[in-house]
């Protein structure tokens, strides 16, 4: 298994000539230990970077027993039903969560990954941020053991369990819905083209609108570079589509901010749903059927996806030997469809 610590008890007693079990027990302040040696101890763990390392405190007492999450921000509704899962299944188990949040920043999920190895977590569970391409900092941890777990927005660059929605269904059926409904025109407004539930929903829109023979637009397409934490980032690529030409008629989004901002900012411009644009999204939104008009939506199951994800990483954790076999599940999405996508035809009156 791993070691991720820059130096060991047994480092520290060769270094002091001391045995193990004198280390350790200057470590945890036994009083079997005299204080002038448990002064040299300590004064030189510190000196050299030693944190105590949860894999040899494991082979005496189990592991430590806590699991780190790495999220966007958990007023999200997605993120919050997954860590529900999350924690549903940690706490029967006997583990305690430590919940980060990135605010989308490269920076801040690599500090929190390593505030995580600090506190000696057994295994961290995360979704990147959408400024995240570079999994370096991940890499290495994951190469010294320690057990990690990809959900929702995931990397190929590392070999371990992954969770996900099935994006490319979710968005194949939510565009042949608007398709079906008599849109022809459907615009795309997404996240950062490096996470892989944008690559992933893009093409589940491509293939929708291949297979109606509708030639894909990249014009249609808007990036939010930031998620649409940023609401300008939304309204920068609502007024592009409305200045159009040939404006669309139809809106597919694919996160919950995205869904949800674009509605506000429709209804703001006066714009209304679905007569002069219809709008579908990936949403958890619990309040979908109290928007003004009721949302259409592609529901991911956000608990599944957290019980499968912890249920992965406690086998890995838990696991006698190394696991060399790993999958990739994919969850189905559900479409619900409501007001801000009716169809054309009832409307022509």
């Amino acid at each position: 298994m791993m070691n991720f610590e820059a130096i060991t008890i047994k480092d520290i007693a060769t270094a002091l000539s001391l045995s193990v079990s004198t280390v350790s027990k200057a470590l945890s302040d036994s009083h079997e230990i005299s204080e002038k040696t448990k002064k040299i101890v300590t004064e030189y763990a510190e000196k050299h970077n030693y944190r105590p390392n949860p894999i040899a405190k494991s082979l005496k007492q189990g592991n430590s027993k806590s699991i780190g999450i790495v999220v966007s921000t958990i007023d999200n509704q997605f993120f919050s039903q997954v860590i529900n899962g999350i924690e549903s299944v940690a706490y029967s188990k006997g583990y305690n969560v430590i919940i980060t949040q990135t605010h989308e920043s490269f920076e801040l999920e690599a500090l929190n990954i390593k505030h995580l190895t600090y506190r000696s977590v057994d295994g961290i569970l995360i979704s990147l941020s959408t400024e995240t391409s570079d999994v370096e900092h991940l890499k290495s941890l994951h190469k010294k053991g320690l057990p990690i777990v990809f959900f929702d927005r995931i990397t190929d660059e590392i070999d371990t369990h992954k969770v996900i929605a099935d994006n490319f269904n979710g968005a194949f059926e939510g565009t042949q819905h608007l398709l079906n409904s008599g849109y022809k025109r459907i615009a795309h407004i997404t996240s950062s083209p490096n996470i892989s539930i944008t690559r992933e929903r893009l093409n589940g829109y491509a293939k929708a609108l291949e297979q109606a023979g509708i030639e894909f637009n990249e014009d249609y397409v808007k990036y939010c570079m930031h998620g649409g934490r940023d609401i300008d980032e939304v309204k920068n690529a609502m007024n592009d589509l409305l200045a159009m030409d040939k404006r669309p008629d139809a809106i597919f989004t694919t996160s919950d901010r995205i869904t949800t901002t674009t509605l506000l900012l429709l209804q703001k411009m006066k714009i209304r749903i679905p007569d002069e644009m219809a709008l579908l999204g990936f949403s958890n939104t619990q309040l979908a059927d109290a928007l003004n008009p009721p949302l259409s939506t592609i529901y991911q199951p956000g608990f599944e996806i957290g019980k499968n994800a912890i249920e992965m990483l406690i086998s890995i954790i838990e696991s006698k030997n190394p696991i060399t076999e790993f999958e990739t599940r994919a969850l189905p999405t559900q479409l619900f469809i409501r007001d801000s996508s009716s169809p054309v035809k009832k409307r022509s009156s």
